[in-house]
This record gives structure tokens, C-alpha cells and sequence, in this order.
């Protein structure tokens, strides 16, 4: 799968799903452009909302519902109400009610807050228990990974992950992969050591989320602890590992911590022109995407695809 044919493929799939999209940053000319976009096109339909414009009806709705859910917390009545009134949480409480299918967010709201309105509204899935986030990178002339085409995984949510949450984000990462690019996941667990070139407590930590994840995921194709070399250049994996079962092809790659993930998500867009859909949040019960707030409109167009992909594939009994 090329470059541009990932794009394609995501837009092309989610226009068979029909799904509704909710945008709560409503204000944001990128946000309404790419709503434009997506109704002509009919990726999905977008609801757009703005904090003056929302049902009062449904706020109040919204806010009974929210204050039981996290009234265990001890917040009030009135602070569910305040909550509630943020378009990015009443966009939220729409998908969890079922009037929308997915929500995107972000261009004009910080990561903490959109993953709280997430994890509060939507709910962990238990089948995975780590909420995390991936992108999907496209490279332009690239010849590694799938055509260029590649998931960096967690760039966003978690800054220290733990053995098990490493495990976890790459079968969540995994079957992204599979259920929206229908690519055949390769999963490199990436390391500053290949198979013991060096040693230390982070190497050992992802020789032991490697086989946990072999544990978790027997069918998947994974190995660890790669360096990045090793993991996607197949000349440099016969040289230092000849016997990898990934042979340097791997199209997702899952990093070991949040600053070597951002960083390197970050100097692949800007230094090979390529593009950075997300950060797509993992591990909820129902699909929603941050945004960058450097995002273009049409990052808002294919998030929102992919979103409209994955709640599709939730309606099928098939939760990503």
C-alpha cells in the first residue's frame, strides 16, 4: 500500500460506513472546511458543534448522565453541568448515547483534555485496559515499512508505559492496522539494543513486553528489542539479526517510551514531507481521534475517516 493509496483506501472505506462524526471545535475555519469536505464527499456526516449552540435539552441530559458517572469522584451537580457545557465533552456524551458514532478533536483543544473527555464519557475497554494513541505515518518515496505507509505507537498518552501497557498498545496499534488499512501487522517493540547489543533496565523492559505480548498475541508477527534499523531496513536486519521473524519489514512500530515517540513522529513529518493522521486514541470502548494543533483541515478529513472506519467495525462486534 503506497503512500496516497493509504489516503485513498481510508477515505474510499469510510464513505461505505456512513457514519456520524461529531466536530466539537465548530469555531475553527479548518474544522468547518474539512466538515464542507466530508459532506460533499460524503466520507461521513459531520455534526458540527459551537458552546453557544448546543441543545439545552440534551445539556441537561448529558449532565444527569455524567454526574453518575463520575460522582464517585465527588464532583457536583453543577460541575457535571460546567463540564458538560465544553462542546468537546457534550460531543463526547453524544457517542456515548448513541446520536453520533465517533467524535475528532483537538485542533483548538490540548491532548489532557480531550483524552479526559474520552476516558470519562466513552470508557476504558477492558478487553485492552490501556488507553494510548497511534498514528498513522505516510511517507512519500519510501520504500519501507508498507510502501511508506507506517503506525508509530504511543506518541501521545503515555509518558512511561509499563511493561503490560507496552504489550497492550502494540495489539491495539496491531489490529488498527488491520481493521483500517487491512495491512498484515509487523510489529517491531524498539529498543536502543538489538537482541542484546546493550544492556540496562529499559532494554529489559522490552524483552519482557515482547514476550508478554507473544503471550497476548500468538499470531502476531513481532520482535523485540529492535533497534530502529534493524526494524525497517531488511539489509540492516540480515546484518545484525538475520533470524528476526519481521526481516526488517516491520510497519508498525511501538516505542518505548512517549519522548522517543513524539520526537520521532514529529521529525518524520517535517523532515520526509509526510503526513501524521492523529494522535488515533486507543483502548475506549467507542473510536475517537485527537488532532495536532498545527493540524491542516484535511487531517481533520482523514481522522475523522479512520474514526468513521473503527465505529463501523464497533457496530460489527469487531471493537478496535
Amino acid at each position: 500500500m503506497k503512500t496516497m493509496d493509504a489516503i485513498t483506501h481510508i477515505r474510499k472505506k469510510a464513505k461505505e460506513q456512513s457514519m456520524k462524526i461529531v466536530l466539537p471545535e465548530g469555531h475553527d475555519p479548518r474544522v468547518r472546511k474539512a466538515a464542507e469536505f466530508m459532506e460533499k464527499e460524503k466520507i461521513a456526516e459531520p455534526v458540527l458543534l459551537e458552546k453557544d449552540r448546543l441543545d439545552t435539552e440534551k445539556v441537561e441530559e448529558y449532565t444527569e448522565t455524567y454526574y453518575q458517572l463520575r460522582r464517585h469522584k465527588g464532583i457536583s451537580r453543577d460541575e457535571a453541568h460546567q463540564t458538560v457545557c465544553h462542546p468537546v465533552f457534550y460531543g463526547a456524551m453524544m457517542v456515548r448515547a448513541g446520536s453520533a458514532d465517533g467524535f475528532v478533536a483537538g485542533a483548538a483543544t490540548t491532548t489532557p483534555d480531550v483524552a479526559k473527555a474520552a476516558l470519562y464519557c466513552l470508557g476504558v475497554d477492558r478487553r485492552i485496559a490501556t488507553i494510548a494513541s497511534c498514528f498513522i505515518m505516510t511517507i512519500p518515496n519510501c520504500r519501507y515499512g508498507e510502501d511508506g505507509v507506517f503506525i508509530f505507537a504511543d506518541c501521545g498518552i503515555i509518558p512511561d508505559p509499563t511493561t503490560r501497557q507496552l504489550a497492550q498498545i502494540a495489539v491495539s496499534s496491531a489490529e488498527l492496522g488491520r481493521k483500517v488499512l487491512d495491512l498484515t501487522p509487523r510489529v517491531a517493540m524498539l529498543s536502543y539494543s538489538t537482541k542484546g547489543s546493550a544492556s540496562g533496565r529499559f532494554v529489559e523492559r522490552i524483552r519482557e513486553a515482547t514476550a508478554m505480548l507473544k503471550e497476548l498475541a500468538p499470531d502476531l508477527v513481532v520482535d523485540g528489542e529492535l533497534q530502529v534499523d534493524a526494524a525497517i531496513v531488511p539489509e540492516v536486519a540480515k546484518f545484525k539479526f538475520p533470524d528476526s521473524p519481521i526481516q526488517g519489514n516491520a510497519n508498525i512500530l511501538v516505542f518505548p517510551n512517549l519522548e522517543a515517540g513524539n520526537i520521532s513522529y514529529k521529525l518524520v513529518e517535517r523532515l520526509t514531507g509526510g503526513r501524521a493522521l492523529g494522535p488515533l486514541l486507543l483502548g475506549l470502548v467507542k473510536p475517537c481521534s485527537d488532532l495536532s494543533r498545527g493540524c491542516g483541515w484535511e487531517d481533520v478529513v482523514d481522522c475523522a475517516a479512520v474514526t468513521a472506519i473503527r465505529a463501523h467495525q464497533d457496530t460489527s462486534g469487531q471493537n478496535i
